[in-house]
């Protein structure tokens, strides 16, 4: 694949998976009750077991590039979780915080290995 036919990709992929973040985040987070994030953790563990799925059918070269890290990579979302847990810490909601710390851990864990798992690796 070209390098330009790369580049294209990375940014049409990108874009295509932040905007996945944002409506699976907003319809998750509008039907959920409470302050727990539960938007971004479907969309972090979702993405994670498609990542695992990727390394699972051994992907590799410009489409693990392309599919992991331009769309997942756009779709998941390390920093949205560090800052909601970090502002969640700012207002006292400390069982909420480590909830979501372990759980986000925990289960992105399992969810990568789940993906693996699927993929045949």
């Amino acid at each position: 694949m070209s390098g330009l036919a790369v580049w294209l990709g990375v940014g049409t992929l990108g874009g295509m998976g932040a905007v996945a973040r944002f409506l699976l985040d907003g319809v998750v987070s509008a039907r959920a009750a409470g302050r727990f994030p539960l938007g971004t953790l479907a969309v972090n563990l979702s993405g994670t077991v498609v990542l695992g799925l990727l390394v699972g059918v051994g992907l590799h070269g410009d489409a693990y590039l392309l599919a992991g890290t331009a769309l997942i990579g756009s779709y998941t979302t390390f920093s949205t979780w560090l800052l909601e847990s970090q502002r969640l810490a700012e207002e006292g909601a400390r069982r909420i915080v480590a909830v979501n710390l372990a759980a986000s851990l925990l289960l992105g864990v399992a969810a990568a290995a789940l993906g693996r798992m699927i993929g045949g690796g």
